[in-house]
Order: C-alpha cells, then structure tokens, then sequence
C-alpha cells in the first residue's frame, strides 16, 4: 500500500548533520529508534484486515515449519515453537520493514545444530549472547561491517546450507534411525543403509512432498483476484489461495490424520514427532551453566565450548535478516534502516532467550508470504505470535501424531530454493574470477562452516588487494581500432607514437573520402 510506504519511510527522512540535542529528542529521531510510531497514527480498518489475513497465512506456515527446524536443530520440537513468537512482537514495535518475518530458519537452525550440540541451554545461551552482540553492532552502527562479506561468499554458504539441511532430513524420509550427524558420515551411513528404508515412511514422505510441489506451481499461476470478477469466482480463487498458502499446515495436517487412522487400527507405519512439552515457555534468565551427570559446566566452559559459533551465528543471523528486508523493500519500493534493523533482531534474540528461544533471523520463506498476502504493516506478526502461542497452548497433543518423514518433507521444499544453480552461470558470464570464493566457500562448509565463510572471505579480500596492487591498463576500444590496418593490429607505447604512424601509413580506405581528412579525424579521436 502507498500509504503505508509512505509512513514506513517518514521515519528516516532526517539527515546525519542534525545537531546532538535535535538527535536524542526530536520526533523524527523518536520515529527512528520506534518505527511503530511512523505508521501507528495513520492506522486503519482496511489495514487491520490486510494485516490479519498475511499474519494468520504466516502463521499457518511458521508452526509446521518451526517444529520442522526443531529437528534441523537437533533440539526437542517444542524449542521450534518457543523460538517462532517473541520476534512477532519485538519487530512489531522495532522493525522498519513491513513484510520481514523473524523466526527460526532453516540456516540458522543447522548453524545451532553445529555449535550447540544438541542441549537446550548451549542453544538458549547462544541466543542470549548472539543477541548482546547484534544489539552492541546497533548501537553502534557497525551495519556497514557485513558489506565486507562478498555475494560470491554468501551464496556459496546458502547452497552449501541447502545441500547439508536437504540430505539431512533424508533419514527421516526414508525412516532411517541412528544415523551419525556430521555430513559426510551421514552420507556415507545413509546410502550403507538404504535397504533398512521404511515402506511407510518412505510413501508418506513422497507424497507429503508431491503435494507441496503441486499446491506451490498452483500458488504461483492462480491469477490474482480483482473486484470486477463475479463473486463465485472471487471466492473460488480465493480459496485456492489460502489453500496454498497454508501448504505446509494443511501436509502436515494431512499426514498427521493419516497417521492417527494407523494408530487406532493398532498397527503404526510411520516414524511421530512423539510427546512434546504442553504449555508456554516458562520465562526465566538464560542457562549461565550447566549440571550434568559428571558435573557443572561453568559459563566460561561454555562460551569455550561454543567457540567461533558466537561469531559465526550472529554474523549469518544478521546477514540473511538484512538481506531479506533489502529484498523486499527494493520490491515494494520502500526503505529500510540497517542499523535499526540490527537493533530489532539482537533485542529479539536477547529477549527471546528468556523464553527458552534458540537463535532466529529474518525468514525469506515466510517473507514471502507476508508480502504475498498484503500485510501493509509490522502489525501482521501479532496475529502470528497469537497463533503459535495458542498452539502452543492447545494443540501440541495433537503434535504427537506428526510423522517425521512429511516434517522432513516441508524441509526440503523450504530449502530447494536456496540452492542457487543461476549464480554459477551468472558469474561464467560476468566475472569468472568471483567463482573462486563461491567454490571455497561452497566446498569448505561441507566441512566446518566457519572455515568455509572465513575462507571465502579471505580470497575475496586477496581478489581485491590484487586488483588494487596491479590495476589493469585498459585501452579504449575505439582507439585499439583506429590503430588497425590491413597488416594487423599495431600497438604503441605512447599516443604520440600511434600519431606518427597514422601520418606515415594511413592504410587503404573502403570509402571515397579523402584520406587526410580521415587521418585528422583519427589523430582527434585518439586524443579524445
């Protein structure tokens, strides 16, 4: 909606030379730091129902897909489902984008898989300390720091991402258990045991994953709804657009009925979710240390244990955030606040640790489908956050019948995407050099995912300092033609040089002009 650009942008109109006491206290400064006041006044009926139908579709979509990453996590599914509601109303009052969606990923839930190893308190305390760093880059207005982390870099971290969260969930497609989790040993232990597949699991998880294709291709060719269409085909459209932009509710939904028809037969198919936790989080400070069987784990052992991961999580966690909100103001035509932006997603974080959250980002999957649907306002995730909390509440019983394979179903849907295949013909075609990075990159993150991104940004950084250090002389293209004659190309060391042998050897003409004006005009070119 314009308008609600227009008030989404009024915030940021003050320039950087405003005077100390005119920052801190002026209104437009106030507007900066709570964007919510830019558009709250201007706030209408139209809106509210706008907003209500995108947050009720993203919510729809984040439960299935917050249980999903759960698993991706390594973490029990109700930890998806504690990590998906505090960014609602933290962006809500914070966010300058109105169609960014915080919660849990698929890319941050395999990055929390890698330095948590798999307890809850090391991935609540990774929150807590992801979100300290975040919010300190804002204050501090560091946003400028993560230009230095090159396209070619990122994209080789996402495809790379793509490949590890995809393969990994083809365990519980298939219905194999006891399988290890770093990459290549799951690869190999995948295909030793192919032959252990579950019949059931299997079916369900193909099925699960045809349906997804088939309502995604319906979602993307149903012609939008005008208002000059009679009302039996407004309505008609209608529900085959909340019927597909609710895929991954009504699969699952589907998938669990299936599931509990087998369970009161007595004979069970499939591989559930099993009992997750009932009730809201209970709020209480982050885990500061750890007692297990052998002891307690100090807080210094922990951040120890984490290591690069607390450089690492809120590094990417900031990145796809930022990346999603330029996306779709660049889109939707509209401005967004980096700094600020940090600000949101590091006080999510920090806040969303008290509630027993694991670190969370801007999702691009659920993005979409805010924008898809309309939403005029940040308003759109507190129908959101009502949502997960009321399931939370009231359905995870229900959650217990959920089979793991159509969970992994949505997963690979959700990051088929990510795995760009038009990045590597697009650099072969612009700039071949920039494929090293995303190769390194891409390669390296099979093993660690720190050294992958550190590598990539490393050549990418050597790229530069060599470009810098030996600039290429580069001829102009008419000049390199003016020089050329019948015998060949002839090249000059300077332009005095390639004058004189104009004057001497003027070459033959193909037209009927007169041969000294040609050479004057190729003597002014060349000085041009």
């Amino acid at each position: 909606m314009p308008s609600s650009v227009t008030a989404l942008g009024q915030a940021r109109s003050s320039g950087p030379g405003m005077a100390p006491s005119a920052c801190c206290c002026s209104p437009a400064a106030l507007q900066r730091r709570l964007p919510i006041l830019a558009w709250l006044p201007s706030y209408s009926l139209q809106w509210l129902k706008m907003d209500f139908v995108a947050g009720l579709s993203v919510g729809l979509t984040a439960i299935p897909q917050a249980l999903a990453y759960a698993e991706v996590a390594g973490l029990p599914p109700q930890y998806g489902l504690y990590s998906a509601f505090m960014g609602c109303f933290v962006y809500f009052f914070l966010g300058t984008s109105r169609d960014v969606t915080l919660g849990p990923t698929a890319i941050m839930s395999l990055l929390v898989s890698f330095y948590t190893f798999h307890e809850p308190a090391y991935a609540v305390l990774l929150a807590f300390l992801s979100g300290c760093i975040q919010l300190a880059m804002g204050v501090l207005r560091l946003g400028f720091l993560l230009d230095f982390i090159s396209y070619p870099v990122i994209k080789g971290f996402t495809s790379a991402a793509a490949v590890t969260i995809g393969f990994g969930q083809i365990k519980n497609l298939l219905g194999l258990q006891n399988i290890p989790r770093p990459f290549f040993l799951q690869v190999y232990h995948t295909f030793l045991r192919i032959a252990e597949t579950r019949v059931g699991d299997a079916v369900l998880g193909l099925v699960c994953m045809l349906l997804l294709l088939v309502l995604k291709l319906m979602r993307d060719h149903v012609p939008p709804v005008h208002p000059e269409m009679p009302p039996g085909v407004r309505l008609s459209r209608g529900l085959v657009w909340a019927a597909t932009t609710a895929r991954n509710a009504l699969v699952v939904s589907f998938a669990a009925l299936v599931a509990y028809s087998f369970e009161v037969t007595g004979y069970q198919p499939f591989i559930l979710t099993g009992e997750t936790a009932e009730g809201l989080p209970p709020v209480r400070i982050p885990p500061f240390s750890v007692t297990t069987a052998n002891g307690t784990i100090s807080f210094t052992e922990m951040v120890q244990d984490m290591g690069a991961g607390l450089a690492v999580v809120p590094l990417m966690g900031l990145l796809e955030s930022i990346a999603v909100a330029k996306a779709f103001a660049s889109q939707n035509n509209y401005r967004i606040d980096a700094n600020q932006e940090l600000l949101a997603i590091g006080l999510t974080n920090m806040l969303g640790s008290l509630v027993s959250s694991y670190p969370v980002t801007g999702s691009f999957g659920r993005t979409a489908v805010n924008a898809q649907s309309g939403v005029c306002t940040p308003a759109g995730g507190l129908v959101t956050g009502v949502l997960v909390l009321l399931s939370l509440d009231y359905l995870t019983s229900l959650f217990y019948y959920i089979p793991k394979s159509a969970l992994a179903a949505v997963i690979i849907m959700a990051v088929a995407p990510l795995f760009d295949t038009k990045i590597f013909r697009t650099l072969w075609r612009v700039k071949r050099l920039d494929l090293l990075p995303l190769c390194v990159t891409f390669l390296l993150c099979f093993w660690e995912v720190q050294y992958g991104i550190l590598a990539g940004a490393l050549v990418s950084l050597l790229m530069l300092l060599h470009s810098a250090a030996r600039p290429e002389t580069k001829v102009p293209v008419l000049r390199v033609l003016l020089s050329a004659d019948l015998k060949g190309f002839q090249y000059f060391s300077t332009l005095e040089e390639a004058e004189k042998h104009l004057r001497q050897e003027p070459g033959t003409q193909p037209y009927n002009i007169r041969e000294d004006s040609i050479l004057d005009q190729k003597v002014a070119l060349l000085k041009a």
